[in-house]
Protein backbone atom coordinates (compact mmCIF):
# COMPACT_ATOMS: atom_id res chain seq x y z
CA UNK A 1 0.00 0.00 0.00
CA UNK A 2 1.21 3.52 -0.59
CA UNK A 3 1.17 5.62 2.08
CA UNK A 4 0.39 9.52 1.42
CA UNK A 5 1.47 10.62 5.24
CA UNK A 6 0.50 13.79 6.88
CA UNK A 7 1.74 15.69 10.60
CA UNK A 8 -1.84 15.48 11.55
CA UNK A 9 -5.59 14.72 10.24
CA UNK A 10 -7.71 17.33 9.38
CA UNK A 11 -10.69 17.92 12.18
CA UNK A 12 -13.76 16.54 10.58
CA UNK A 13 -17.31 18.69 12.03
CA UNK A 14 -20.32 18.34 11.52
CA UNK A 15 -21.41 21.70 10.17
CA UNK A 16 -18.30 22.42 8.12
CA UNK A 17 -17.82 22.74 4.58
CA UNK A 18 -17.07 19.53 2.58
CA UNK A 19 -14.50 22.05 0.70
CA UNK A 20 -11.07 21.27 1.98
CA UNK A 21 -7.75 23.84 2.41
CA UNK A 22 -5.68 21.15 1.50
CA UNK A 23 -3.21 22.18 4.25
CA UNK A 24 -1.57 19.02 5.06
CA UNK A 25 -1.55 15.66 3.25
CA UNK A 26 -4.08 13.12 5.14
CA UNK A 27 -2.80 10.44 7.32
CA UNK A 28 -4.52 8.36 4.72
CA UNK A 29 -3.68 4.89 2.75
CA UNK A 30 -3.65 4.59 -0.86
CA UNK A 31 -3.88 1.82 -3.22
CA UNK A 32 -1.61 2.69 -5.96
CA UNK A 33 -4.22 2.37 -8.78
CA UNK A 34 -6.19 5.30 -6.51
CA UNK A 35 -3.43 7.07 -6.83
CA UNK A 36 -3.07 7.39 -10.39
CA UNK A 37 -7.34 7.32 -11.40
CA UNK A 38 -7.71 9.95 -8.54
CA UNK A 39 -5.42 12.16 -10.51
CA UNK A 40 -6.51 11.99 -13.70
CA UNK A 41 -10.16 12.68 -12.48
CA UNK A 42 -8.91 15.81 -10.93
CA UNK A 43 -6.88 16.34 -13.73
CA UNK A 44 -10.15 16.12 -16.43
CA UNK A 45 -11.47 18.66 -14.24
CA UNK A 46 -8.78 20.86 -14.38
CA UNK A 47 -8.39 20.64 -17.87
CA UNK A 48 -11.92 21.18 -18.58
CA UNK A 49 -11.82 24.81 -16.61
CA UNK A 50 -8.96 25.68 -18.17
CA UNK A 51 -10.14 25.05 -21.90
CA UNK A 52 -13.79 26.87 -20.41
CA UNK A 53 -11.61 29.71 -19.40
CA UNK A 54 -9.51 30.00 -22.59
CA UNK A 55 -12.57 29.96 -25.13
CA UNK A 56 -13.83 32.84 -22.86
CA UNK A 57 -16.86 31.80 -21.59
CA UNK A 58 -19.27 33.76 -19.46
CA UNK A 59 -19.82 33.09 -15.42
CA UNK A 60 -22.75 31.87 -15.98
CA UNK A 61 -21.43 29.10 -18.29
CA UNK A 62 -18.46 28.73 -16.34
CA UNK A 63 -20.42 28.23 -12.93
CA UNK A 64 -22.28 25.47 -14.65
CA UNK A 65 -19.07 23.80 -16.13
CA UNK A 66 -17.57 23.29 -12.86
CA UNK A 67 -20.83 21.92 -11.47
CA UNK A 68 -20.57 19.33 -14.65
CA UNK A 69 -16.78 18.52 -14.59
CA UNK A 70 -16.83 18.03 -10.61
CA UNK A 71 -20.19 15.74 -10.93
CA UNK A 72 -18.86 13.41 -13.76
CA UNK A 73 -15.52 13.21 -12.96
CA UNK A 74 -14.55 13.43 -9.18
CA UNK A 75 -17.83 10.94 -7.66
CA UNK A 76 -16.90 7.89 -6.00
CA UNK A 77 -18.99 4.69 -5.33
CA UNK A 78 -19.13 5.42 -1.57
CA UNK A 79 -20.30 8.26 -0.89
CA UNK A 80 -17.85 8.51 2.43
CA UNK A 81 -14.67 8.48 0.42
CA UNK A 82 -15.75 11.22 -1.99
CA UNK A 83 -13.89 14.02 0.63
CA UNK A 84 -10.68 11.34 0.75
CA UNK A 85 -10.62 11.47 -3.14
CA UNK A 86 -10.98 14.83 -3.27
CA UNK A 87 -8.10 15.58 -1.08
CA UNK A 88 -5.85 12.73 -2.48
CA UNK A 89 -5.70 13.86 -5.84
CA UNK A 90 -5.15 17.38 -4.84
CA UNK A 91 -2.18 15.94 -3.54
CA UNK A 92 -0.71 13.77 -6.14
CA UNK A 93 -1.42 16.86 -8.54
CA UNK A 94 0.36 18.74 -6.13
CA UNK A 95 4.08 17.11 -6.38
CA UNK A 96 3.02 16.08 -10.09
CA UNK A 97 2.98 19.77 -11.06
CA UNK A 98 5.69 21.28 -8.57
CA UNK A 99 8.65 20.47 -10.25
CA UNK A 100 8.61 23.54 -12.78
CA UNK A 101 7.99 27.05 -12.67
CA UNK A 102 5.31 26.58 -15.82
CA UNK A 103 3.68 23.90 -14.28
CA UNK A 104 3.12 25.37 -10.87
CA UNK A 105 1.99 28.54 -12.76
CA UNK A 106 -1.34 26.66 -14.51
CA UNK A 107 -1.70 24.34 -11.36
CA UNK A 108 -2.01 27.48 -9.21
CA UNK A 109 -4.57 29.03 -11.48
CA UNK A 110 -6.66 26.07 -12.13
CA UNK A 111 -6.92 25.31 -8.42
CA UNK A 112 -8.01 28.90 -7.48
CA UNK A 113 -10.99 28.98 -10.65
CA UNK A 114 -12.28 25.71 -8.51
CA UNK A 115 -11.70 26.63 -5.63
CA UNK A 116 -13.62 29.90 -5.88
CA UNK A 117 -16.55 28.29 -7.86
CA UNK A 118 -16.96 25.92 -5.15
CA UNK A 119 -16.26 28.41 -1.87
CA UNK A 120 -19.49 30.35 -4.01
CA UNK A 121 -21.99 26.75 -3.53
CA UNK A 122 -21.19 26.82 -0.08
CA UNK A 123 -23.73 28.08 2.38
CA UNK A 124 -23.08 31.20 4.62
CA UNK A 125 -22.55 29.57 7.41
CA UNK A 126 -19.73 27.18 5.89
CA UNK A 127 -18.66 30.26 3.76
CA UNK A 128 -17.78 32.15 7.49
CA UNK A 129 -16.60 28.93 8.53
CA UNK A 130 -13.97 28.62 6.03
CA UNK A 131 -13.27 32.07 6.37
CA UNK A 132 -12.41 31.75 10.39
CA UNK A 133 -10.03 29.00 9.09
CA UNK A 134 -8.10 31.55 6.96
CA UNK A 135 -8.10 33.96 10.05
CA UNK A 136 -10.32 36.63 8.47
CA UNK A 137 -12.12 37.03 11.22
CA UNK A 138 -13.05 40.51 9.78
CA UNK A 139 -16.34 42.03 11.63
CA UNK A 140 -19.80 42.98 10.20
CA UNK A 141 -20.11 46.45 9.14
CA UNK A 142 -22.64 47.76 11.82
CA UNK A 143 -25.73 49.18 11.07
CA UNK A 144 -25.48 52.57 11.61
CA UNK A 145 -22.07 52.53 9.53
CA UNK A 146 -24.06 50.56 6.69
CA UNK A 147 -27.23 53.20 6.89
CA UNK A 148 -24.57 56.07 6.33
CA UNK A 149 -23.07 54.31 3.08
CA UNK A 150 -25.43 52.77 2.04
CA UNK A 151 -26.43 55.32 -1.38
CA UNK A 152 -22.99 54.75 -2.47
CA UNK A 153 -22.71 50.84 -2.43
CA UNK A 154 -26.27 50.94 -4.02
CA UNK A 155 -24.56 53.52 -6.32
CA UNK A 156 -21.62 50.82 -7.20
CA UNK A 157 -24.04 48.03 -7.43
CA UNK A 158 -26.08 49.77 -10.23
CA UNK A 159 -22.50 50.46 -11.96
CA UNK A 160 -21.64 47.00 -12.57
CA UNK A 161 -24.76 46.01 -13.54
CA UNK A 162 -26.18 44.26 -10.21
CA UNK A 163 -29.66 43.15 -10.54
CA UNK A 164 -30.54 43.67 -6.51
CA UNK A 165 -29.28 47.14 -4.39
CA UNK A 166 -28.21 46.66 -0.82
CA UNK A 167 -30.22 46.84 2.17
CA UNK A 168 -29.88 48.21 5.35
CA UNK A 169 -30.22 44.44 6.70
CA UNK A 170 -27.38 43.06 4.29
CA UNK A 171 -24.31 41.53 5.50
CA UNK A 172 -20.82 43.80 4.35
CA UNK A 173 -17.55 43.43 5.30
CA UNK A 174 -14.60 45.89 6.15
CA UNK A 175 -11.30 45.13 4.88
CA UNK A 176 -8.04 46.25 4.23
CA UNK A 177 -8.74 47.16 0.13
CA UNK A 178 -5.13 45.77 -0.83
CA UNK A 179 -6.29 42.45 0.17
CA UNK A 180 -9.22 42.26 -2.58
CA UNK A 181 -6.80 43.47 -5.65
CA UNK A 182 -9.35 41.62 -8.16
CA UNK A 183 -12.74 43.46 -6.83
CA UNK A 184 -10.75 47.07 -6.78
CA UNK A 185 -9.36 46.67 -10.03
CA UNK A 186 -13.07 45.75 -11.73
CA UNK A 187 -14.13 48.89 -9.29
CA UNK A 188 -16.97 46.38 -7.65
CA UNK A 189 -16.37 47.53 -4.47
CA UNK A 190 -16.73 50.69 -2.60
CA UNK A 191 -13.40 52.17 -0.92
CA UNK A 192 -13.04 54.58 1.93
CA UNK A 193 -10.32 55.62 4.07
CA UNK A 194 -8.23 52.88 2.76
CA UNK A 195 -10.71 50.10 3.47
CA UNK A 196 -13.09 48.24 1.03
CA UNK A 197 -16.51 47.51 1.98
CA UNK A 198 -17.93 43.69 0.37
CA UNK A 199 -20.43 41.68 0.34
CA UNK A 200 -21.15 38.59 1.30
CA UNK A 201 -21.19 37.63 -2.41
CA UNK A 202 -18.04 39.28 -2.78
CA UNK A 203 -16.46 37.35 -0.38
CA UNK A 204 -14.84 34.61 -2.53
CA UNK A 205 -12.47 37.21 -3.65
CA UNK A 206 -10.95 37.96 -0.15
CA UNK A 207 -11.20 33.92 0.61
CA UNK A 208 -9.33 32.86 -2.98
CA UNK A 209 -6.47 35.24 -2.64
CA UNK A 210 -5.49 33.92 0.71
CA UNK A 211 -6.36 30.80 -0.99
CA UNK A 212 -4.10 31.15 -3.61
CA UNK A 213 -0.92 32.15 -1.20
CA UNK A 214 -1.30 29.47 0.45
CA UNK A 215 -1.07 27.34 -1.92
CA UNK A 216 1.65 28.88 -4.28
CA UNK A 217 4.04 28.73 -0.93
CA UNK A 218 2.97 25.19 -0.43
CA UNK A 219 3.68 24.30 -4.39
CA UNK A 220 7.32 25.56 -3.68
CA UNK A 221 7.68 24.02 -0.81
CA UNK A 222 7.08 20.59 -2.12
CA UNK A 223 8.82 21.25 -5.10
CA UNK A 224 12.15 22.02 -2.71
CA UNK A 225 11.44 18.67 -0.73
CA UNK A 226 10.44 16.67 -3.35
CA UNK A 227 14.27 14.91 -4.21
CA UNK A 228 15.15 15.45 -0.53
CA UNK A 229 12.51 15.05 2.59
CA UNK A 230 9.68 13.51 0.80
CA UNK A 231 11.50 11.20 -1.61
CA UNK A 232 13.23 9.81 1.77
CA UNK A 233 10.56 9.09 3.76
CA UNK A 234 8.75 7.82 0.91
CA UNK A 235 11.46 4.90 0.54
CA UNK A 236 11.50 4.14 3.97
CA UNK A 237 7.42 3.61 4.38
CA UNK A 238 6.51 1.67 1.41
CA UNK A 239 7.11 -1.00 -1.16
CA UNK A 240 10.11 0.21 -3.47
CA UNK A 241 8.35 -1.42 -6.22
CA UNK A 242 5.57 0.41 -5.72
CA UNK A 243 7.39 3.23 -5.15
CA UNK A 244 9.40 3.44 -7.93
CA UNK A 245 6.16 2.88 -10.28
CA UNK A 246 4.46 5.57 -8.15
CA UNK A 247 7.41 8.16 -9.16
CA UNK A 248 7.05 6.90 -12.99
CA UNK A 249 3.29 7.70 -12.32
CA UNK A 250 4.17 11.41 -11.20
CA UNK A 251 6.64 11.50 -13.77
CA UNK A 252 3.99 10.94 -16.96
CA UNK A 253 0.86 12.77 -15.19
CA UNK A 254 2.18 16.54 -15.89
CA UNK A 255 1.86 15.35 -19.94
CA UNK A 256 -0.56 12.74 -19.82
CA UNK A 257 -3.17 12.58 -22.45
CA UNK A 258 -6.63 11.99 -21.02
CA UNK A 259 -8.80 11.71 -24.55
CA UNK A 260 -9.59 8.62 -26.50
CA UNK A 261 -7.02 6.64 -27.61
CA UNK A 262 -6.36 7.02 -31.44
CA UNK A 263 -3.93 4.06 -31.92
CA UNK A 264 -6.21 2.45 -34.00
CA UNK A 265 -8.60 3.72 -36.38
CA UNK A 266 -12.33 3.73 -35.76
CA UNK A 267 -14.52 5.89 -37.44
CA UNK A 268 -12.89 5.29 -40.84
CA UNK A 269 -11.78 2.39 -41.66
CA UNK A 270 -8.63 3.41 -44.25
CA UNK A 271 -7.68 6.38 -46.34
CA UNK A 272 -5.82 5.33 -49.44
CA UNK A 273 -2.95 6.35 -50.95
CA UNK A 274 -5.34 7.64 -54.37
CA UNK A 275 -7.12 9.96 -51.68
CA UNK A 276 -4.05 11.15 -49.37
CA UNK A 277 -3.58 14.45 -51.00
CA UNK A 278 -6.93 15.54 -51.21
CA UNK A 279 -7.58 14.48 -47.98
CA UNK A 280 -4.19 16.30 -45.98
CA UNK A 281 -5.41 19.63 -47.81
CA UNK A 282 -9.35 18.92 -45.74
CA UNK A 283 -9.08 17.33 -42.85
CA UNK A 284 -5.38 17.19 -41.70
CA UNK A 285 -4.64 19.59 -38.95
CA UNK A 286 -1.54 22.16 -39.10
CA UNK A 287 1.28 20.31 -37.63
CA UNK A 288 0.46 17.25 -39.76
CA UNK A 289 -0.24 19.27 -43.16
CA UNK A 290 2.87 21.02 -42.63
CA UNK A 291 4.96 17.60 -42.35
CA UNK A 292 3.32 16.21 -45.46
CA UNK A 293 3.72 19.65 -47.57
CA UNK A 294 7.75 18.93 -46.47
CA UNK A 295 7.66 15.79 -47.03
CA UNK A 296 6.39 15.90 -50.90
CA UNK A 297 8.69 19.15 -51.10
CA UNK A 298 12.01 17.69 -49.55
CA UNK A 299 11.66 13.91 -49.83
CA UNK A 300 12.59 13.79 -46.31
CA UNK A 301 11.96 13.90 -42.86
CA UNK A 302 14.42 13.64 -39.59
CA UNK A 303 13.14 10.70 -37.36
CA UNK A 304 10.64 13.07 -35.16
CA UNK A 305 8.66 13.94 -37.86
CA UNK A 306 8.83 10.60 -39.24
CA UNK A 307 7.52 9.43 -35.96
CA UNK A 308 5.00 12.49 -35.13
CA UNK A 309 3.68 12.18 -39.52
CA UNK A 310 3.58 8.61 -39.71
CA UNK A 311 2.02 7.33 -36.04
CA UNK A 312 -0.76 10.17 -37.23
CA UNK A 313 -1.26 8.43 -40.66
CA UNK A 314 -1.61 4.97 -38.72
CA UNK A 315 -4.06 6.32 -36.29
CA UNK A 316 -5.99 8.17 -39.32
CA UNK A 317 -6.15 4.86 -41.06
CA UNK A 318 -3.21 4.34 -43.63
CA UNK A 319 -2.61 0.38 -44.23
CA UNK A 320 1.16 -0.92 -43.26
CA UNK A 321 1.06 -1.98 -47.36
CA UNK A 322 0.31 1.47 -48.68
CA UNK A 323 2.35 3.06 -45.62
CA UNK A 324 5.65 1.42 -46.44
CA UNK A 325 4.31 2.46 -50.57
CA UNK A 326 4.01 6.24 -49.25
CA UNK A 327 7.35 6.64 -47.49
CA UNK A 328 9.02 4.48 -49.59
CA UNK A 329 7.83 7.00 -52.97
CA UNK A 330 9.29 9.97 -50.89
CA UNK A 331 11.78 8.57 -49.60
CA UNK A 332 13.69 6.64 -52.73
CA UNK A 333 13.77 10.13 -54.35
CA UNK A 334 16.62 11.48 -52.16
CA UNK A 335 18.32 8.15 -50.71
CA UNK A 336 17.53 5.46 -53.24
CA UNK A 337 15.35 2.36 -52.79
CA UNK A 338 18.24 0.03 -51.31
CA UNK A 339 18.95 2.30 -48.25
CA UNK A 340 15.12 3.09 -47.51
CA UNK A 341 14.85 -0.92 -47.03
CA UNK A 342 17.89 -0.98 -45.26
CA UNK A 343 17.47 1.97 -42.72
CA UNK A 344 13.72 3.17 -43.22
CA UNK A 345 11.35 0.34 -43.26
CA UNK A 346 12.30 -1.43 -40.32
CA UNK A 347 10.54 1.34 -38.15
CA UNK A 348 7.40 1.75 -40.09
CA UNK A 349 6.71 -1.80 -39.73
CA UNK A 350 7.53 -1.54 -35.72
CA UNK A 351 5.00 1.17 -35.35
CA UNK A 352 2.35 -1.34 -36.67
CA UNK A 353 3.53 -4.01 -34.63
CA UNK A 354 5.00 -5.93 -37.32
CA UNK A 355 8.53 -5.87 -35.95
CA UNK A 356 10.63 -5.67 -32.82
CA UNK A 357 8.52 -8.44 -30.93
CA UNK A 358 11.31 -10.43 -30.48
CA UNK A 359 13.41 -7.69 -29.63
CA UNK A 360 10.70 -6.85 -27.10
CA UNK A 361 10.47 -9.59 -25.28
CA UNK A 362 14.33 -10.22 -24.63
CA UNK A 363 14.12 -6.25 -23.63
CA UNK A 364 11.41 -7.07 -21.50
CA UNK A 365 13.47 -10.19 -19.76
CA UNK A 366 16.76 -8.12 -19.24
CA UNK A 367 14.42 -5.06 -17.06
CA UNK A 368 12.60 -8.58 -15.33
CA UNK A 369 16.08 -9.73 -14.12
CA UNK A 370 17.32 -6.09 -13.12
CA UNK A 371 14.26 -5.25 -11.27
CA UNK A 372 14.42 -8.53 -9.20
CA UNK A 373 18.44 -7.45 -8.22
CA UNK A 374 16.78 -4.15 -7.36
CA UNK A 375 13.71 -5.61 -5.74
CA UNK A 376 11.47 -3.91 -7.88
CA UNK A 377 9.43 -6.59 -9.80
CA UNK A 378 6.54 -5.30 -12.07
CA UNK A 379 3.99 -6.52 -14.02
CA UNK A 380 4.02 -7.78 -17.51
CA UNK A 381 1.31 -5.50 -18.33
CA UNK A 382 3.01 -2.28 -16.69
CA UNK A 383 6.18 -2.91 -18.53
CA UNK A 384 3.99 -3.84 -21.72
CA UNK A 385 2.21 -0.50 -21.89
CA UNK A 386 5.89 1.47 -20.39
CA UNK A 387 7.09 -0.07 -24.02
CA UNK A 388 4.90 0.34 -26.33
CA UNK A 389 3.60 3.80 -25.42
CA UNK A 390 5.31 5.94 -26.91
CA UNK A 391 4.06 3.99 -30.67
CA UNK A 392 0.51 5.49 -30.42
CA UNK A 393 -0.14 9.09 -32.15
CA UNK A 394 0.80 11.91 -30.26
CA UNK A 395 -1.72 14.10 -28.78
CA UNK A 396 -1.32 17.43 -28.71
CA UNK A 397 -0.11 18.40 -25.63
CA UNK A 398 3.21 15.94 -26.28
CA UNK A 399 3.91 17.75 -30.03
CA UNK A 400 3.54 21.11 -28.27
CA UNK A 401 6.37 19.98 -25.35
CA UNK A 402 8.59 19.17 -28.18
CA UNK A 403 11.25 21.26 -29.10
CA UNK A 404 12.40 20.54 -32.62
CA UNK A 405 16.11 21.58 -33.55
CA UNK A 406 17.26 23.16 -36.38
CA UNK A 407 16.06 21.17 -40.05
CA UNK A 408 13.34 19.52 -37.73
CA UNK A 409 9.44 19.95 -38.58
CA UNK A 410 7.94 18.43 -35.92
CA UNK A 411 6.39 20.36 -32.88
CA UNK A 412 3.37 22.42 -32.71
CA UNK A 413 3.56 25.76 -35.76
CA UNK A 414 1.22 27.66 -33.17
CA UNK A 415 4.03 27.34 -31.06
CA UNK A 416 6.77 26.96 -33.32
CA UNK A 417 6.30 29.13 -36.28
CA UNK A 418 6.96 33.44 -36.55
CA UNK A 419 3.96 34.80 -36.72
CA UNK A 420 4.53 35.77 -40.17
CA UNK A 421 5.23 31.73 -41.09
CA UNK A 422 1.74 31.18 -38.83
CA UNK A 423 -0.28 33.61 -40.71
CA UNK A 424 0.80 32.33 -43.97
CA UNK A 425 0.29 28.77 -43.36
CA UNK A 426 -3.19 29.80 -41.43
CA UNK A 427 -4.20 31.88 -45.19
CA UNK A 428 -2.60 28.62 -46.99
CA UNK A 429 -5.43 26.57 -45.07
CA UNK A 430 -8.35 28.88 -45.76
CA UNK A 431 -8.74 30.92 -42.74
CA UNK A 432 -10.37 34.52 -43.06
CA UNK A 433 -8.19 37.81 -42.15
CA UNK A 434 -10.42 38.17 -38.95
CA UNK A 435 -10.56 34.86 -37.47
CA UNK A 436 -6.31 34.88 -38.18
CA UNK A 437 -6.54 37.88 -35.83
CA UNK A 438 -8.50 35.58 -33.29
CA UNK A 439 -6.42 32.87 -33.48
CA UNK A 440 -3.06 35.22 -33.52
CA UNK A 441 -4.49 36.24 -30.34
CA UNK A 442 -4.58 32.73 -28.67
CA UNK A 443 -1.12 32.02 -29.62
CA UNK A 444 0.27 35.38 -28.06
CA UNK A 445 -1.18 34.13 -24.59
CA UNK A 446 0.36 30.61 -25.25
CA UNK A 447 -3.86 28.53 -25.97
CA UNK A 448 -1.96 26.55 -28.47
CA UNK A 449 -4.42 24.36 -28.42
CA UNK A 450 -7.58 26.83 -28.67
CA UNK A 451 -5.84 28.27 -31.80
CA UNK A 452 -6.25 24.81 -33.34
CA UNK A 453 -9.49 24.52 -32.13
CA UNK A 454 -10.60 27.98 -33.75
CA UNK A 455 -8.32 27.04 -36.59
CA UNK A 456 -10.68 24.17 -36.94
CA UNK A 457 -13.69 26.07 -36.60
CA UNK A 458 -12.85 28.89 -39.59
CA UNK A 459 -11.59 26.08 -41.72
CA UNK A 460 -15.10 24.20 -41.29
CA UNK A 461 -17.96 26.62 -40.57
CA UNK A 462 -18.47 24.72 -37.79
CA UNK A 463 -17.99 24.70 -33.96
CA UNK A 464 -15.94 22.46 -32.08
CA UNK A 465 -17.12 23.17 -28.44
CA UNK A 466 -14.75 19.74 -27.00
CA UNK A 467 -11.78 21.68 -28.29
CA UNK A 468 -8.98 19.92 -30.49
CA UNK A 469 -6.81 17.67 -27.92
CA UNK A 470 -5.34 15.36 -30.68
CA UNK A 471 -4.76 15.62 -34.24
CA UNK A 472 -6.30 12.52 -34.93
CA UNK A 473 -9.58 14.15 -33.38
CA UNK A 474 -8.77 16.88 -35.82
CA UNK A 475 -8.76 14.05 -38.46
CA UNK A 476 -12.29 12.51 -37.44
CA UNK A 477 -13.90 15.59 -36.64
CA UNK A 478 -13.57 17.11 -39.91
CA UNK A 479 -14.40 13.95 -41.68
CA UNK A 480 -17.60 13.86 -40.46
CA UNK A 481 -18.31 17.52 -41.23
CA UNK A 482 -17.10 16.60 -44.83
CA UNK A 483 -19.07 13.23 -45.29
CA UNK A 484 -22.56 15.19 -44.22
CA UNK A 485 -21.43 17.79 -46.24
CA UNK A 486 -21.02 15.92 -49.17
CA UNK A 487 -24.25 13.62 -48.44
CA UNK A 488 -26.24 16.91 -48.06
CA UNK A 489 -24.78 18.26 -51.48
CA UNK A 490 -25.27 14.80 -53.03
CA UNK A 491 -28.85 14.72 -51.90
CA UNK A 492 -29.66 18.25 -53.15
CA UNK A 493 -28.43 17.09 -56.26
CA UNK A 494 -30.51 14.07 -56.40
CA UNK A 495 -34.12 16.59 -55.17
CA UNK A 496 -32.83 18.42 -57.79
CA UNK A 497 -32.20 15.92 -60.68
CA UNK A 498 -35.85 14.31 -59.69
CA UNK A 499 -37.77 17.82 -60.01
Amino acid sequence: MLAVRSLRKPAVHDDVPALPLYRSAPALDVRLEEFELFAIDRLRVLKGISDGLSRGKKHEEMEKLVRDLWKANMRHPQASEVINKDIISHFVLRLVYCRTEELRKWFLSMETALFRHRFRDEKPEAQRFLMAEFGLAYKKVDISELESIIDKLAQVARSTGQSSLPTADAIFYKVPFEEVPELVGGRRVFISKGHAYIAMSQVVSLVATHFRSQLSKALMLTNRNWTTTIVEQEKKSVDPREYWIANLIVEALSTSYLGPDYSQPKEFAEISLRDIDDIAKSSFPMCMRHLFEKLREEHHLKHGGRMQLGLFLKGVGLKLDDALAFWKAEFSRKVGAERFDKEYSYSIRHNYGREGKERCFLLFKTLQFLFMVLCVMITIKSVYFWALQDYTPYSCQKIISSTPGVGDHHGCPYRHFSEENLTAALSRMGVNSRAVGDVMNKVRNKHYQLACTLTFEAVHGSSCDSGINHPNQYFSDSQIIMKSKNHSTAKDTQMEIES
